[in-house]
Parts: C-alpha cells; structure tokens; sequence
C-alpha cells in the first residue's frame, strides 16, 4: 500500500499536460469488439481502470499490442463468450460496456455485474431496455445472460440519458439491421468521441452531440487509427488546484471546446482563466468571491446530463468553494453518496452544511489544515488532494489507488508544478 504526503500552502507553478479522457477510452477498447479488423487507439491514458478494461476485452479474445507508451493496437478476429472474472468486472463500472458490442457479434455470452465507486445507486434498467428494444434477450440473476439471434434497428426512448446506456446502445446499433433512433441520449464529449471513433471505422451516425441519434446499420465495420482527446476532468482538476494554492498554470492541449458549463460555475465562485490557442492559463490572481443571485440570494450549483455541470466535478468544485468568500449550495441529485466525503474537509477545517445526501451549503473562505485522509472515489480522493495542497500543515492521503484509477502520474505531475508532495509505502 501507498500514500501521499503532502506539504500545503505551495502555489504551483508551471505548465502541465492532460492524459487521454478516461471515460472516452473505457468504450472506444469495447468497442474495438465490434471488428475483426486492427484498430489502433492513440493517447490511451495509463490508469488502472484502463489496464482492467484491457484485461477484460483481451479475455474475451482481443489481441492488445504496445505500439508506444500511449498507443496500443488491438485486433479482435475471434470472439469467444468467455465467463468473465467477476472481480475484474466489479473493479470498474465500464465493464457493462462489453454488453453492446459482445450482443452485435456472439449469440450468448455472460457478465459479472458491475462495480465502481461507491457513490450511491446506479441503475442498469437502462442499458438492457436499450438492448432489447434491439432485439437481444437479457435476463438477470446474480449477473446478466445476454441472448441474441441478429440484432435489429428500432426507435426508443431511453428512460434517462445515461451515458454509459447510450454508449452500450450505440455499440449495438452500428451494426444491427435497418435505422435506429435512439432518443433522449447522453450527449457528453466522450459520448461523441465513441461516435466519431465508430465512423471513423465505417458506422453511419447522424446527428453526434444532440440527445437524438440516428444509426444506419453497416455489414461490419473495418480497423483504423483515432487518437483519444485530452480529459477535461483532469484539467478541469487542475485549474482547481491552481486556484486554491493561489499558483500559475498553464494547461496544455486542455480541450477548451468542452469547458462551457463548467467556466461558468467556475466564474461564479471567482475563477477565471485564459485561452490560447487549445491552452489554458490559471492566473495566480483569482477573485475567489462567490457571486450571489439576484438580490442576494445564495446561489445552487445543480449537476444535470451535458452540457449542463458534470456530476464528476462536483467534489471539485466543492474544495475549490472552500477557499472562496460567500456562500453557495451544491445540489447533486445523481448519486446519493457523492457528498460524503465533505465530512473530510469538515475535519481539515472548512465551513460545510451536508443538508441531505444530495445537497451541501459551504460558507468561505476557511483556512483548511493539514489531516489524515482516506480516499473513498475517483473524483473525491482528487479533491481531498487539492485541499491537501491548499491546506496549512502536512497531510496525509491513503487509498491513493482510489485516485490512480482516474489520474494518470498525478504526483508526478503535481511535483513538477512544485507541489511538495511525496509517495510513500506503508
């Protein structure tokens, strides 16, 4: 086991580059299922969640071979329903994702449920209604049996706009016979990159980045070449740890197309930033001041599907409010336990309300002290690290394999921005 040791209360300073988007990479390798032909992914992010996905597709009959650090060639001829190990599937959520494809190319298969961070409920109704509307059975007792005799085009309504849902359900749909129309979609960037990766091997989407997708079913699909855009979680992560130790960053390469919505929150709690070119800049003079509604009131940031504020910055922008003047409410109605970690920052000092399992109210700026802390998620234990660095004293950050699942090389890159950070074995 491994840890952090951080020192807070150093401004970062420096310049840092993303890694690939972790929730574009989990379905572009699942769908690399779809062809019997090599496709090579380029800008493939390091991280555990990947390599489990890795290990999963590659079980399933998927030859993965390293090109470079980054870039890896996968070819899939044979398919083979094998049972899936089950720990592996219940290290990450993404493992449904295997569900799509693997109902366009076998007639029966199994699968473990899946795991992930422990944030409250996640429903799977949605992903087997999208699959059958196509046309595969599925039944469930302790895990999924998937049953297909040629998958079929249809018009549905997905019953929530569940990314990961849609993702399975275009999977699906590239190669089943006649349109599809899959209504009410998830539109997130990741969601439109599988979809540009799939035409890209010959699928015939329509309409990429609305929430109506309309599919025309293709044979087969051949290989090809796409590189994976950079993760705007991280680099969103990464304006918050500049803000909150009052540092300059310039962010390489950051995808300014996809920071819409979250410049907006961000500038309500008095963070900016500059764009250059596809760079950000973090000035080190932030406001930092919460900007009020009308007449005073105090102001909600709500979580929504996109392009409204992602649930995965939440945590974020919690620890980053922290260190801003005012109050302002944080209402996440997706996930019942994504507040939980605040209790952490509550121990380190700040001024936080937990009003119910979804919504927070956090009076700043607090001045956060140096904890012993544990990790519980991806995005928690990411923010928990940020007000590590913001804090006076030092801190302590176990479960770092928490973070690492998301985070490519994080303390590596945090230490070349001048963060006093150490890994340290137990």
């Amino acid at each position: 086991m491994e840890k952090f040791v951080i020192e807070g209360g150093v401004p970062l300073n420096g310049e840092v580059s993303p890694a690939g988007n972790k929730n574009a990479a989990l379905p572009l390798l699942a769908a690399c299922l779809l062809t019997e032909e090599p496709v090579v992914l380029r800008n493939i992010p390091r991280i555990k969640d990947v390599l489990v996905m890795r290990h999963l597709i590659e079980s399933l009959g998927a030859q993965v071979e390293e090109l470079d650090a980054t870039a890896w060639r996968i070819t899939t001829r044979d398919l083979r329903p094998a049972d899936l190990d089950p720990d592996l599937c219940r290290r990450i959520r993404a493992s449904i994702l295997v569900a799509g494809p693997m109902s366009a190319r076998v007639g029966e298969f199994k699968l473990p449920p899946p795991g992930g961070d422990v944030i409250g409920r996640r429903r799977l109704d949605t992903h087997i209604l999208a699959l059958r509307a196509l046309g595969a059975e599925v039944q469930y007792e302790r895990g999924f049996f998937f049953k297909s005799k040629g998958l079929r085009g249809a018009d549905f309504l997905m019953d929530e706009a569940s990314v990961t849902a849609t993702e399975n359900a275009i999977m699906a749909a590239v190669t089943a016979k006649g349109e599809t129309i899959i209504r009410n979609a998830a539109s997130e960037p990741h969601v439109q990159e599988l979809c540009h990766f799939l035409n890209a091997l010959g699928a015939q989407i329509e309409e990429i980045g609305s929430n109506t997708l309309r599919i025309h079913g293709v044979p087969k699909l051949h290989g090809g070449e796409f590189t994976i855009g950079p993760d705007y979680l991280e680099v969103v992560s990464f304006i918050g740890a500049a803000a909150v130790t009052h540092g300059t960053v310039r962010i390489k390469n950051a995808g300014v197309e996809n920071l819409g919505m979250i410049a907006h929150v961000f500038e309500r709690m008095g963070v900016r930033w500059n764009v250059e070119g596809d760079d950000i800049i973090v000035p080190a003079e932030q406001e930092l001041c919460i900007v009020p509604d009308l007449d005073g009131a105090i102001p909600e940031v709500k979580t929504n599907v996109w392009p409204a504020f992602p649930t995965d910055l939440i945590s974020i922008a919690i620890t980053v409010a922290t260190q801003a003047s005012g109050s302002i409410m944080f209402h996440d109605w997706m996930f019942s336990g994504r507040m939980y970690f605040t209790d952490k920052l509550v121990g380190m000092g700040a001024r936080i309300i937990l009003c119910d399992p979804y919504r927070c109210l956090v009076q700043g700026p607090n001045q956060l002290y140096g904890e012993n802390l544990e990790s519980p998620d991806i995005r928690a234990g990411m923010s928990l690290l940020l007000a590590a660095l913001a804090a006076k004293g030092t801190s302590v950050v176990r479960n770092i394999g928490q973070i690492e699942r998301g985070y490519q090389d994080v303390d590596k890159k945090l230490q070349a921005l001048g963060a006093k950070l150490e890994r340290v074995k137990e």
